[in-house]
């Protein structure tokens, strides 16, 4: 039996029915595009905690301060998770010059972003609570957008849209689409409710209802997705905007790439194995029969492909080549000159090749919704993003997810 072919299967027609979904909830359903014009001004309570971000905290606060919103109706925490860098002197010296910008600064020792966060909601006065990456910046108009959302009163968070801030290297041109992407994906997920993460920039909370959950929680890898999880169990909405954006710096190297995603995903599963309770609950409607399904299997099919991928074309391949070259003494010379690449157009797996061409199609037109509805031009940083998305994410993601099960397996253990 060839369990790659089966699991070449099992994968595009997973994939397929993903993409059909989503693309069937798009044209029956459409997207929360509406922009609303807000009626009145509630006081907003915006926590910005930080981590050895003395490069960046001055320019995310002044992102908080531009804001196109009345000044006496934001209340701006900084909260300092014991930086080992500047971070503190440097935000504390910018507000001595800037007296009248009603920041309050929190210094703690080093707990963690939870920790952080709830060291804020302590001290919040808002009606809602924001939390804002202290290496991310949000456009003036955001909070304007999204606050009269909350006239439902059912509605627990609203999430802008997020952008890579000035993608430079072709990982962070990656990165570009692949938020554009995800965010689209997210705004027809609010369309069934199945919204599973808030992310650190900029997510509004109800401040009511984080605090009925237990605000964030402390030790948890992964704060946002978890206080999400708590959020849907209670049967609240969270809604992904498309207008109102907030603006995020990307990874540059692949070592910071790989080490962020692993805390995203080894939270992940940490997370869904906590709440397992609802995966596969019908309680939880298409939340807990399609989402959290989703994301549970995408890792255990991910790291399942590359293994077994490395395996049929890396590692037997190679060792049956150790083997020839063992029987001519490893004579290269002689291998070279007998070196010869025999090609017929029947060696081609043409089922592979339709399964193929089949993703990618639906891929470009996903793609091309993605970057339509999020209002960016698909060639804005140059052609490279989307051939990269397509043929190179994947195969990453797929790695990351290998480096989390041997984490797991080891009992390797990190902080924010």
């Amino acid at each position: 039996m060839d369990y790659m072919q089966i699991l070449v299967w099992l994968a595009f027609y997973s994939s397929l029915y993903i993409l059909i979904f989503w693309l069937l909830t798009f044209f029956e359903k459409g997207l929360l595009t509406e922009t609303k014009k807000i009626k009145y001004f509630p006081l907003v309570t915006i926590a910005i905690p930080a981590y050895n971000e003395e490069k960046n905290i001055i320019e995310t606060v002044e992102s908080v301060l531009a804001l196109d919103y009345p000044k006496n109706k934001l209340d701006i925490i900084v909260v300092d998770d014991g930086s080992k860098d500047n971070t503190l002197n440097v935000i504390k010296n910018y507000l001595k010059k800037h007296k009248n910008s009603n920041v309050k600064v929190i210094h703690q020792d080093n707990a963690g972003k939870g920790a952080a966060l709830n060291n804020a909601i302590k001290n919040s006065r808002g009606e809602f609570f924001v939390c804002l990456d202290a290496d991310s910046t949000v456009a003036p108009d955001a909070l304007r957008k999204m606050v009269p959302h909350f006239a439902n009163k059912n509605v627990a968070v609203v999430l802008p849209l997020m952008k890579i801030k000035s993608p430079k290297s072709a990982l962070q041109k990656l990165q570009w689409c692949e938020y554009l992407l995800n965010f689209f994906y997210k705004s027809l997920m609010s369309v069934l409710d199945c919204v599973h993460v808030a992310p650190g920039p900029f997510s509004a909370y109800r401040k009511s209802i984080l605090n009925e959950v237990g605000g964030f929680a402390e030790n948890n890898l992964t704060e946002d997705l978890e206080v999400s999880l708590k959020i849907q169990k209670k049967h609240y909405k969270l809604l992904q905007l498309l207008d109102a954006e907030v603006y995020t710096k990307a990874p540059v190297t692949f070592k910071a790439f790989c080490k962020q995603r692993n805390r995203w995903y080894k939270g992940t599963l940490i997370n869904l194995f906590d709440y397992r309770n609802m995966i596969f609950n019908k309680k939880y409607g298409d939340f807990g029969m399609l989402q959290l399904p989703r994301v549970m299997f995408s890792g255990f099919l991910a790291v399942t492909f590359i293994s077994l991928t490395s395996y049929r074309y890396v590692f037997k391949p190679l060792y049956r080549h150790i083997i020839n070259w063992n029987s001519i003494n490893f004579d290269f010379a002689v291998l070279m000159n007998n070196l010869r690449f025999p090609f017929t157009w029947f060696d081609i797996n043409y089922t592979n090749l339709f399964f193929a061409l089949v993703s990618i199609t639906l891929a470009l037109i996903v793609i091309n919704y993605a970057y339509s509805f999020t209002r960016e031009k698909v060639f804005k940083y140059g052609f490279i993003s989307v051939p990269l998305y397509i043929i190179v994410y994947g195969m990453l993601a797929a790695f990351v997810w290998l480096t989390v099960f041997v984490d797991l397996a080891v009992g390797k253990k990190q902080k924010w």
